[in-house]
């Protein structure tokens, strides 16, 4: 069985079925093949129980937040306050695009939506100030990747959801290790530029004047900020209710910034409904997959499999780690995830590590898979924003940030403290 799902995944994602068909098909083979029992007539019920829940309402909300504020206008500004901050270390100005996808990370919840951001705007400024387009594009691809990681964050609801933890405890455990891979990607963008300043473009100084004036943009992004997880964590607001006061300010910041019209409101909404449908659709295949999969057997088959080699459990740990960077070459982010969450996280919790921590272990893991070819969302993501230039430099670029993330996940490995201390302290 473990075979059929491995080869039936790669097989319907390469004929390039959508990939909530393909969950789908799996669970209705699983179903045909490897039980005794109907289990394709509870699909229906299976469908109502998984979307009928009041935690998955914050997708729509959060991705309308993240629209609102993009089609607004506000990443423009956002970004230029941070160029006149951040443009005078070495890399200029690809320091100002891993400052704002930062930024929009702790607002959008989606990694995808917020390289679209930073790279729709920051794209015109590579050619024009002499940037290599190589470590310019990379570093936009590996700072959108902070979305999934940096709360409020979608990927980290769905995990809750699937695995019935706390997705407040969840925002807090990937706080730190999301502000650190961003520090961590400037500290190494700022290495790079100094061995090879050619790369980093031209260093720029602005009046002390300046800088404060645009610290005007950045407050209102950092308040939503605040008054999004601070009421998650304070206990004020779930989740859901937390991205719907996110919504409402996002359109006053949108509004105060003279953003807001009817086009903008359309596409913002439209936009919405589209990725929200992707998604509920991948969770609700997730779902039934899931379903078949335990009524099956599988997961005490692979948890057999699994013993049966006879490793410690950091060894069986670092096997699971090389499973995840080989199948994020292959599959999309978050199909990743719901597909494997289910078989993999029994095992790791039987193996006595925290299931809380291994949400942020496996989010690191999933951001690699969202700059690795060929499947790396957010590389197309930044091409498309290029217009010009080859998919291969993208790629090239993004190699010391997926290094990064490597060693990311091995500190978190070796220092479980980077994720459980926030959640054990407030």
């Amino acid at each position: 069985m473990i075979l059929y799902v491995s080869v039936g995944l790669l097989g319907l994602l390469s004929l390039t079925i959508p990939v909530g068909i393909v969950l789908f098909l799996l669970g209705i083979g699983i179903d045909q093949f490897f039980t005794p029992f109907p289990l394709v007539r509870g699909m229906g019920q299976m469908i109502w129980s998984a979307s009928n829940s009041s935690t998955l309402i914050a997708i729509p909300f959060f991705v309308l937040l993240g629209e609102v504020l993009v089609r607004g206008g506000v990443a423009a500004k956002t970004y230029g306050a941070l160029d006149k901050w951040m443009s005078w270390l070495p890399g200029g100005l690809i320091h100002a695009n891993i400052g704002t996808a930062t930024m929009f990370s702790a607002t959008s919840g989606s990694s995808v939506a917020t390289a679209a951001t930073v790279a729709t705007v920051a794209m015109p400024q590579a050619e024009k100030l002499g940037y290599d387009p190589r470590l310019f594009s990379g570093a936009i691809a590996a700072g959108g990747t902070l979305g999934i990681m940096i709360p409020p964050s979608i990927n980290l609801i769905v995990y809750g959801f699937l695995t019935e933890s706390s997705i407040p405890q969840l925002f807090l455990a990937g706080l730190i290790p999301g502000l650190l891979l961003a520090v961590a990607f400037s500290v190494v963008t700022a290495l790079i530029c100094m061995l090879r300043p050619n790369l980093g473009g031209e260093r720029r100084f602005f009046p002390l004047r300046e800088m404060l004036a645009g610290l005007v943009h950045l407050i209102p992004i950092l308040i939503l900020f605040a008054a999004i997880v601070g009421s998650i964590y304070r206990g004020w607001a779930t989740p859901t209710e937390a991205a719907a006061v996110g919504v409402g300010m996002a359109f006053l910041i949108a509004a105060f910034s003279g953003g807001v019209n009817w086009p903008m409101l359309h596409e913002a909404l439209l936009g919405t409904m589209r990725i929200t449908a992707m998604i509920m659709l991948v969770v609700l295949g997730a779902a039934f997959l899931n379903f078949t999969l335990s009524a099956a057997g599988l997961g005490r088959e692979l948890r057999a499999f699994m013993d049966g080699l006879g490793l410690s459990p950091l060894m069986m740990l670092m096997v699971i780690v090389l499973i995840y960077i080989v199948l994020g070459f292959f599959i999309e982010t978050l199909s990743l995830m719901v597909v494997t969450i289910p078989i993999m996280v029994p095992i790791v919790v039987g193996l006595g590590y925290d299931a809380i921590w291994f949400g942020i272990l496996m989010i690191v893991l999933v951001e690699m898979a969202l700059i690795t070819p060929p499947v790396g969302l957010n590389l197309y993501v930044v091409q498309g924003a290029r217009k010009s230039g080859r998919l291969s430099e993208v790629m090239v670029g993004c190699i010391p940030y997926a290094l990064i993330m490597l060693l990311m996940a091995f500190a978190l490995i070796a220092f479980p403290g980077l994720a459980l201390w926030l959640p054990a302290n407030l």
